[in-house]
């Protein structure tokens, strides 16, 4: 007879999975940015691409790709997205073509200033110390960093 319980599979319960409480919390915190991103027409993950270029530079497509951990078929429609919105240019380099450099537009500083204050907003949303958010920042950007040790550097193009 076949069993109609996970008793004897324990790894497969839910309850016992990392990625499940990551994957749940991840979605909360960015539902909670969508009050404050869907005005300016922007997703979360448009939002977090603006932090990066608001850092100053033109990074390459790639450079972008390895830091958001997206690879070009996730980069190009958002990319594309933002440059008909006027907040960003991309070009690609003459020495090599393949290579697209991406820099901000004025209108993409200046939205800079429209979002100063979401961080700030959102942070209520998440009921812990200073001490507890360091920890799991901490674990967070650890566990991050063993998946970029084994990250096939040909997935993102330069």
């Amino acid at each position: 007879m076949i069993s109609m319980t996970n008793n004897e599979y324990p790894a497969l319960r839910l309850e016992n999975q990392l990625c499940f409480p990551l994957y749940a919390c991840a979605r909360q915190i960015v539902k909670q940015y969508t009050p404050y991103l869907k005005p300016l027409g922007l997703t979360y993950t448009q939002y977090i691409l603006m932090m990066v270029l608001w850092e100053g530079g033109s990074p390459t497509m790639g450079e972008l790709g390895r830091r958001l951990f997206l690879d070009s078929g996730t980069l190009t429609p958002m990319l594309k997205k933002l440059e008909k919105q006027g907040y960003l240019k991309r070009k690609r380099e003459k020495k090599d073509e393949r290579v697209v450099r991406i820099s901000l537009t004025q209108q993409g500083w200046d939205l800079r200033e429209a979002v100063k204050d979401v961080p700030a907003c959102v942070a209520h949303c998440v009921n812990l110390s200073i001490e507890e958010l360091e920890s799991i920042y901490g674990i967070l950007y650890k566990m991050l960093g063993h998946f970029e040790e084994g990250s096939d550097e040909d997935e993102y193009p330069t």
